[in-house]
């Protein structure tokens, strides 16, 4: 009898079928993950990026909060049509900020890789408001709520400091002026903007993205929609083949 006509009893017993396939399965996964932990450039450095503001990363927990990962993707795949509609393909170290990431296989709507800047505030307020004034065709529901729910800011810090226990490189300055650098990026003649500036750097768009007096979830989620595939200049960025 050969080795292989010894699988019988294997075959026969589905704890030990379970137990041996587990046991493969796993050894596979090994040996596929645990060399990324040793390797110092699975992401590539590109200049320009950099962490949310304290708005935008309530902006970002608004836009998962409300599911809008489920019909947009924030994944541009390296393929001719693609690019051409969405622009350049995602870069892995755009998302290494993320936690989690927001890449997916699928849409209902656009992907938003690169929605930053492609439309005016005033677009979103319209869009979040009443999408089919703006898509015709649009089956996204009205998120006109978030106009009038004020934003919470009560455990901002708290929320940057969970970042920071994942390795989201936040420093102490960031952590301690978390709330006044929320507040100054709605206002550019805050007394604070010249610190969020020099914490985030002078390409922070700062102004009041809903219109409102008041701080609203629309300011936040727009701030964050506005903000992605800002961050790095295409224009002058040149992939690292050296790897």
């Amino acid at each position: 009898m050969g080795i292989l006509d010894k699988h019988g009893p294997i075959e026969r017993s589905a704890t030990l079928l379970m137990v041996l396939s587990l046991i493969v399965v796993s050894i596979g996964g090994l040996v596929e993950i645990v060399p990324l932990f040793y390797l110092q450039n699975t992401i590539e450095d590109v200049e320009g990026m950099r962490v949310y503001t304290p708005l935008e990363l309530s902006g970002r927990d608004i836009y998962i909060r409300e599911g809008c990962y489920v019909c947009h993707s924030q994944m541009i795949r390296p393929l001719r049509d693609e690019v051409e509609r969405y622009g350049n393909y995602s870069l892995a170290a755009e998302s290494q900020y993320d936690h989690p990431f927001q890449w997916g296989s699928k849409r209902t709507g656009p992907d938003l890789a690169r929605v930053g800047g492609r439309y005016s505030d005033a677009w979103h307020v319209d869009h979040l408001v009443d999408p089919r004034s703006v898509v015709p065709e649009s089956i996204m529901p009205s998120y006109a709520f978030l106009a009038k729910r004020k934003l919470d800011i009560e455990f901002i810090e708290d929320r940057i400091r969970a970042d920071q226990m994942v390795g989201v490189p936040y420093s102490q300055e960031m952590y301690d002026n978390a709330a006044v650098d929320l507040e100054a990026q709605l206002d550019p003649y805050s007394d604070g903007i010249d610190g969020l500036f020099e914490r985030y750097g002078e390409n922070v768009a700062a102004r009041n993205f809903d219109g409102q007096p008041e701080l609203t979830e629309m300011d936040a989620l727009i701030a964050y929609l506005q903000v992605l595939g800002t961050m790095v200049d295409f224009s002058t960025f040149t992939p690292d083949d050296s790897r």
